[in-house]
């Protein structure tokens, strides 16, 4: 059990989001828009909330995070409209949203939150990706063994800690499958970004990479570290999550 008391000030969970707005692809022979996938976000920021959580927001530089126009598709959100309509309205609106803190400011306040949490998204893989405050954050979490919850894409971050430092070696994890990352590629962005194939990195780190069917409502839970598959995942994710935040 971590040092840090837990009170009614730190019960606070450090949401980190991605920045970036445009993914290349086929070796920069095309551009497409990205962000952050919107209900991957939202629905988890409303579960955290819903069980008496506060949030705040962390990007690069500080910068507001863009929505993955991709996410806004009813597809993904099943029978949930209103709730999509709600999350939209949010992102123009909420006042915390649109003034993230920097990373760096994050680092220094991390003995604020009781938990990280990444929502997936292909923009993490352009700018979160390669930024060195990512495992400073998640070293920082993993020493303490409070929650941090990955998304869909966002399990690709845990590569970021070099192999020798990576406190997360053996543990089972999830990501977006192979099935997913081919039909996403193919039939949705008709390109291939340069950092691809998580699941087989992960793998080849010496994490246990486990995976449910294609659009599987499917998350796993390793001692405080939650990841997720896909956008259809939240339930799963949200639920280990919150058993994660309880358990600490």
């Amino acid at each position: 059990m971590a040092s840090i008391s837990i009170t009614s000030q730190n019960k606070k969970v450090l949401f980190v989001l991605s920045a970036a707005d445009t993914l290349e692809l086929n070796n920069g022979q095309k551009k497409r828009q990205t962000g952050v996938f919107l209900n991957e976000f939202y629905l988890a920021y409303k579960s955290v909330v819903a069980h008496g959580y506060k949030v705040e927001f962390a990007t690069p530089n500080g910068l507001i995070s863009t929505i993955d126009e991709e996410s806004i598709n009813d597809k993904y959100w099943k029978n949930r409209i209103e709730v999509k309509n709600e999350a939209l309205t949010f992102v123009k609106k909420d006042s915390a949203y649109n003034n993230p803190i920097t990373l760096d400011r994050a680092i220094e306040n991390e003995s604020d939150y009781i938990g990280l949490l990444i929502p997936g998204g292909q923009g993490l893989m352009v700018d979160l990706m390669c930024d060195a405050y990512i495992p400073i954050l998640l070293k920082q979490f993993a020493k303490d063994n409070r929650p941090t919850g990955l998304i869909c894409h966002a399990p690709s971050l845990l590569l970021t800690i070099p192999m020798d430092e990576n406190p997360y070696i053996g543990y089972k994890v999830n990501s977006v499958s192979p099935i997913e990352e081919f039909v996403i590629e193919k039939f949705i962005m008709k390109g291939k970004p340069t950092n691809r194939k998580i699941a087989k990195q992960l793998k080849k780190l010496g994490l246990k990479y486990k995976s449910g069917l294609p659009k599987a409502n499917f998350a796993v839970k390793d001692r405080n570290l939650v990841t997720s598959q896909n956008p259809f995942s939240s339930s799963s994710f949200n639920m280990l999550y919150l058993q994660a935040l309880e358990e600490y």
